[in-house]
């Protein structure tokens, strides 16, 4: 468990683990109160029935049985967010999902989970991530845990994808994607020093906004 509180006062949006990687309807509830407090939306956070690998384990799964497990949960975390950007038929069923829930759909730009929402006519918000690293290739590497970062890189990849919309990667920086039009900057509550990334990423994030108003 992170510093919720002191994240909630800083973000915009929360994703809200559903049960199966962690958290349970106790912890669920209390979360979703304390984001109505700070008037933070919410979203859900769903994984694969993993609680020992905190879902960070990918399984054999067919798209009908994914679909079916996100229907109980309605985002993909950990693993599965990798396997369904790898996929078009898990994509296909995880983005199906929000479609009958009238939903946007949150997931990695230039991969299956941005063909799959252009084809089923959902809306495509591109997430990325400020405290993990990118492969050459643009490809995120999940990792069981999170290693730290300064809040210079913080701030020096936030500004890139804010005012270039460049990604940055081990090797350098590549494009975010083409047909990106929403980008959702994510920081996880476990990372190190998560409050202090998240306020950092919010002033940035609200320095630009302004820019646009």
């Amino acid at each position: 468990m992170g510093d919720d509180e002191s994240l909630m006062k800083t973000i915009h949006l929360a994703n809200i683990a559903c049960g199966f990687h962690a958290s349970d309807f106790v912890i669920m509830d209390k979360t979703v109160s304390l984001a109505k407090e700070n008037n933070v939306l919410v979203g859900a956070h769903p994984s694969l029935p993993d609680h020992q690998g905190f879902g960070r384990r990918e399984m054999a799964i067919e798209p009908d049985e994914l679909a079916s497990c996100f229907i109980y949960q309605l985002k993909p975390h950990g693993a599965v967010y990798g396997q369904t950007s790898r996929s078009i038929e898990l994509a296909r069923a995880v983005v199906g999902v929000a479609k009958t829930f009238n939903v946007a759909f949150m997931g990695l730009a230039g991969t299956c989970h941005q063909k799959a929402s252009e084809e089923l006519g959902v809306r495509f918000i591109a997430e990325w991530f400020a405290d993990l690293d990118y492969s050459p290739e643009g490809k995120l590497l999940i990792t069981k845990k999170h290693d730290p970062i300064t809040l210079d890189e913080v701030q020096a990849r936030v500004k890139r994808i804010l005012t270039e919309g460049l990604v940055t990667t081990k090797a350098g920086t590549i494009p975010i994607g083409d047909g990106i039009k929403d980008v959702s900057i994510c920081v996880h509550s476990d990372s190190p020093g998560a409050v202090d990334i998240a306020q950092t990423v919010k002033r940035l994030v609200d320095e630009s906004n302004r820019g646009y108003t």
